[in-house]
């Protein structure tokens, strides 16, 4: 993660094919099918000894003008965009911190009384509270596990988890968003690790570096005892809480999936 903003850079322009850039695709073999180099600084209007300055690591801080056309040749949404811009513009290294991860008391009893699955989770996807109706939707949402963990090699989450590769996508582009320019966290770097060695699937999301918060998610859920699933998501952050977040899950009315919710509610779920 030393050169966060080459390796950004070079992930980006990978994904980028000639024709999308309105290139002609005619030039030659290519070895990958994104842009070239030489393309992308062509495109963005900057020289190629710059361009390739940027992505070794060798030039970090390139001007709002230049992040402004390289956003527009790597064709980057509004939140992209954002990221490439704090991986130019690096904030001060802070020293280690422990954070607080104690969820507030009134929010933890205001979960165990909610109609709908609900629990709480930090930057880390680690499950610090759940109700009950979250504890008997599914195993990654029971306090202790941590979700990506659960997500990437449990086979049982592959099972409940109908859009499984959509899912996948969505929650390292989260994760990648939730971070930001975090590259010194030793337990964030201890995470990836052990997710890159375990999952291909984790691999090829995270040298993507896709970048999106994950809002208006739908879950599709293959429940063993009360069938499939789709469940609307809200995510909150926890005012006073350093980088944790509240998510409930609920149903539209009158759906097979709010009877399935209303069902699920009824079952016995271990404490």
């Amino acid at each position: 993660m030393d050169n966060a903003l080459g390796d950004f850079l070079r992930a980006r322009r990978e994904l980028v094919t000639p024709a999308e850039a309105g290139l002609s695709p005619g030039h030659g073999l290519r070895r990958v099918p994104g842009l070239r180099r030489e393309e992308v600084a062509t495109l963005a209007g900057i020289s190629v000894e710059y361009y390739l300055r940027l992505e070794q690591g060798r030039d970090r801080n390139p001007s709002a003008q230049v992040i402004d056309s390289l956003a527009r040749v790597l064709q980057l949404d509004a939140e992209g965009t954002a990221y490439l811009t704090s991986l130019a513009r690096p904030k001060p290294r802070r020293g280690p911190t422990q954070p607080d991860e104690r969820v507030p008391a009134g929010l933890d009893l205001l979960l165990q009384t909610l109609n709908v699955p609900a629990l709480v989770f930090n930057k880390y996807s680690d499950v610090l509270a759940a109700n009950r109706l979250a504890r008997a939707l599914s195993p990654d949402m029971v306090p202790g596990a941590n979700r990506l963990r659960v997500l990437f090699t449990d086979q049982a989450a592959h099972e409940y988890n109908a859009d499984w590769e959509r899912y996948t996508a969505t929650a390292v582009a989260h994760l990648r968003a939730q971070i930001g320019t975090e590259t010194d966290d030793e337990r964030l770097h201890a995470l990836i690790g052990e997710l890159s060695l375990k999952s291909e699937r984790f691999r090829l999301l995270w040298a993507r570096h896709d970048v999106r918060s994950a809002h208006d998610v739908t879950f599709r859920l293959r429940h063993p005892r009360v069938g499939v699933l789709e469940l609307l998501a809200e995510k909150f952050q926890v005012v006073g809480a350093g980088g944790l977040e509240a998510l409930l899950l609920h149903a539209e009315p009158g759906t097979p999936s709010a009877d399935a919710l209303a069902l699920l509610a009824t079952l016995d779920v271990p404490s």
